[in-house]
């Protein structure tokens, strides 16, 4: 519900007939984020049979991570038309073609004689599972106003709960049955689960909360000093290079892990933990970013994220390994749904499927071109300290991107105060 005050604004009354904040908003927040969990695993699965593809297609390590690569650009291009696609016929018709997309992706790598078609069905599962992620966030802020950063936190988390969770599944599988049949049964069982949650989120926000959130966010807009195309442009710049960072120690920590000795199945279970935290921080993240502003919390957790880089440069003893990669994933798991967040504060509200989409798919895009640039890194120097110091320096980037975004305003304001006087 809205009310219009003398002064003209259009203020939200949490708990409304259109549902906002309400009980069945945090209905929706459940839904949303088992839905995530489950489309998400095309994110993960290509790391775990990582060292089996290279070894099965008799490829070296930056070929072996070529279907990862084209999973996330799938994943990408998917996010951008699944986001567009939400915005206008709603959540439930991108869920229904990514569950269609993922059955099919599965099934077929199975059959699969070379790295080449495994890597070109790679990305037909990165479409797939790209429903499962930025339509979701944007579809789920629709509903929330107070809580907002947590609902996004939330929606984000699906992805890397996917990523604590399918990587043990397929790898105990895997084992037991080998990567083929295992990839058949992903592909049985995600459309199984998907569809029935999809039809559950039917309903759609009612016109007066898009009414009342255009409002808000043309006010913070002109407050912010930019222009929606030029905020825009810095968030995919800035999400495109924290993921380049990101991306070497999840795409590679499980041949890190082989190559030192330690095992695939002890590299596993590191990115389980690594992944499981990353969801404690997105959930912390959340809450915290309803109290200082998501801009503060995206700088924290960039900052924190070059410092565990640094410390996979000096350490990489099994222990040391166990305690930097769980650091990573609370370092680092809140500063994605971040960017949703500012989208959602300063940009139009109607067109948050799309632009939420567009900064998710240079985050992806960083993520798949992190971990092909790590692989080559190691197939030219048959060590990964360069491909962490490499991915510090992209880690550096976007700290002085998202330093600038919150020093701009500051200074617009006192440069006002300047040519007043």
């Amino acid at each position: 519900m809205v009310s219009q005050p003398q002064d003209g604004a259009i203020r939200y009354k949490p708990g409304g007939s259109e549902g906002v904040d309400s009980a069945y908003a945090w209905l929706r927040l459940v839904l949303t984020l088992v839905l995530g969990t489950v489309a998400c695993v095309g994110n993960w699965s290509v790391v775990v049979v990582l060292p089996t593809l290279q070894v099965e297609f008799d490829t070296l390590r930056g070929g072996a991570s070529l279907p990862y690569t084209c999973t996330m650009l799938g994943f990408a291009v998917g996010g951008v038309l699944m986001g567009r696609l939400a915005d206008r016929r709603g959540i439930v018709v991108p869920v229904l073609i990514g569950a269609a997309l993922l059955c099919a992706g599965y099934v077929l790598t199975a059959f699969t004689t070379s790295i080449w078609q495994f890597a070109a069905l790679a990305a037909v599962i990165g479409l797939g599972s790209a429903a499962g992620f930025a339509p979701l966030i944007s579809d789920l802020s629709h509903w929330f106003r107070k809580r907002r950063a947590l609902a996004v936190a939330f929606a984000a988390s699906g992805s890397y709960l996917a990523g604590a969770v399918w990587p043990l599944v397929i790898e105990h599988f895997q084992s037991a049955y080998g990567w083929r049949a295992t990839h058949v049964g992903i592909g049985l069982f995600v459309p199984a689960v998907m569809a029935p949650l999809a039809l559950a989120l039917i309903r759609r926000p009612a016109t007066t909360t898009y009414a009342a959130a255009e409002a808000a966010t043309a006010a913070a807009r002109g407050e912010l000093g930019l222009s929606a195309s030029a905020l825009q442009t810095i968030l995919v710049i800035a999400g495109f290079s924290c993921c380049m960072a990101m991306s070497m120690p999840q795409v590679h920590i499980v041949a890190y892990c082989g190559d030192l000795g330690y095992g695939v199945a002890v590299g596993t279970q590191i990115i389980a933990l690594m992944l499981g935290l990353g969801v404690v921080s997105r959930l912390a993240s959340g809450v915290l970013a309803d109290r200082i502003g998501a801009g503060p919390m995206l700088l924290a957790g960039s900052a924190m994220q070059a410092l565990a880089l640094l410390l996979y440069l000096i350490f990489n003893s099994l222990s040391s390994l166990w305690v930097i990669s769980g650091l990573f994933g609370l370092f680092q798991g809140g500063i994605v749904p971040m960017y949703a967040v500012i989208i959602r504060q300063f940009l139009p509200p109607r067109e948050a499927g799309t632009r939420i989409s567009l900064v998710m798919m240079a985050t992806v895009l960083g993520m798949a071109c992190g971990g092909l640039a790590s692989g080559f890194i190691y197939d030219a120097t048959q060590s990964y300290r360069l491909a962490f110091l490499h991915g510090f320096l992209w880690n550096l980037v976007n700290l002085v991107l998202v330093g600038w975004l919150l020093i701009w305003p500051r200074w617009r304001r006192h440069g006002k105060v300047a040519m007043a006087r």
